[in-house]
């Protein structure tokens, strides 16, 4: 927008373009949402920014009466919700989409577009693309055998785009994927913990697989389910050399020794259950929230079962926290591993249990 654009919006207090920018009075150090109620201040008084954060990195302040910061994150929350959507109907075209066409869609510049992604999502608008693209792979190449085929059908343009990203969106190459992990190399070990028996399943890339179970056998049972394909190695020294560190660690964390784990994952999931992942691990330690809230916070406010859905689709129990998420109710049921095994995790980071 231009800046007399931008002025005309302040000067009728216009309330469909709060969000978009805001503006600061020198002579207050304060800054406003456009409809602010408040008196209309000189024009040579007035700056305009792009974000909330740009005016207060300048030194104003958030006005009390209209609270722009507010507004501008709801608002933040709904391009891109709008975005995402507009992503996941369109990211199958032979031809990419562009950051000229998302920013012609949304409105907004494209260094402020990518602010916004970045700060609800945790990844820009480019690798959102690339996820939903990776997503609509993974339907295709389970409904076809022809990997070529579903690399073309997904909207990728040659499959040598998508060997460079599927270590990261897949944790595997699409054949690899396609087939149950076959030719994947999995090293496992389980041991015993204070919430119960415990498998940790890994490639050279990351962590795969963590879950609990009542003894070695239904969990190695429960691997195999996962990766029908793959060749599984116990004790994995030859396959994964990491893995015996990455265990401990993780042991430590159970032990209550170790707060934080911050372990490589390699994780197979879609574009949707990424962002649910991305926000679990954003809830502190100690804390919970709804199906509902997460579904709020992802942009997704219908998508409750959705996000249900994704905690129950978690393979990797405790490193990706779904036991943070409960029911509106406070209701702790629906964990896969056990509603006692939540508890008992909740009062471990809470500091009230014996774990």
């Amino acid at each position: 927008m231009t800046r007399r654009a931008m002025w005309e919006a302040v000067v009728r207090r216009d309330p469909t373009l709060d969000g978009r920018f805001c503006f600061g009075v020198v002579t207050t150090g304060v800054f406003c949402r456009p409809s602010c109620p408040s008196r209309r201040p000189l024009r040579e008084n007035v700056r305009f920014f792009p974000s909330t954060w740009a005016a207060e990195r300048l030194g104003f302040r958030p006005c009390l009466r209209c609270r722009p910061t507010e507004v501008a994150v709801d608002a933040r929350v709904a391009v891109v919700r709008q975005m995402c959507d507009y992503i996941q109907l369109n990211c199958e075209g032979r031809k990419p989409l562009s950051m000229a066409a998302l920013v012609r869609r949304s409105g907004y510049s494209a260094t402020h577009l990518k602010r916004m992604f970045e700060a609800m999502l945790g990844l820009s608008p480019r690798r959102f693309v690339e996820a939903c693209r990776m997503d609509r792979l993974k339907h295709h190449l389970r409904a076809t055998d022809s990997v070529t085929r579903a690399i073309y059908d997904a909207g990728f343009p040659s499959g040598s785009r998508v060997y460079e990203r599927s270590d990261r969106k897949l944790g595997m190459t699409p054949r690899t994927y396609g087939s149950g992990g076959k030719g994947a190399l999995i090293g496992y070990v389980d041991f015993e913990t204070e919430v119960g028996r415990l498998m940790v399943g890994a490639t050279d890339r990351g962590i795969c697989f963590v879950q609990f179970g009542d003894t070695a056998d239904l969990l190695l049972e429960a691997l195999r389910r996962e990766y029908p394909e793959a060749r599984l190695e116990p004790g994995g020294a030859g396959a994964v050399p990491q893995l015996k560190a990455w265990a401990e660690a993780l042991a430590s964390h159970l032990r209550g020794a170790r707060p934080h784990p911050d372990l490589p994952l390699d994780l197979r999931t879609t574009a949707f259950r990424y962002r649910v992942y991305l926000y679990l691990t954003s809830i502190p330690r100690g804390e919970v929230r709804s199906y509902r809230e997460v579904a709020a916070a992802i942009g997704s406010p219908g998508a409750s079962r959705a996000v249900a859905s994704a905690c129950a689709s978690n393979t990797v129990a405790v490193l990706i926290p779904c036991h943070r998420v409960i029911r509106s109710s406070g209701d702790l049921s629906g964990y896969r591993w056990g509603a006692e095994r939540k508890r008992r995790l909740l009062e471990m980071e809470k500091g009230t249990g014996r774990v």
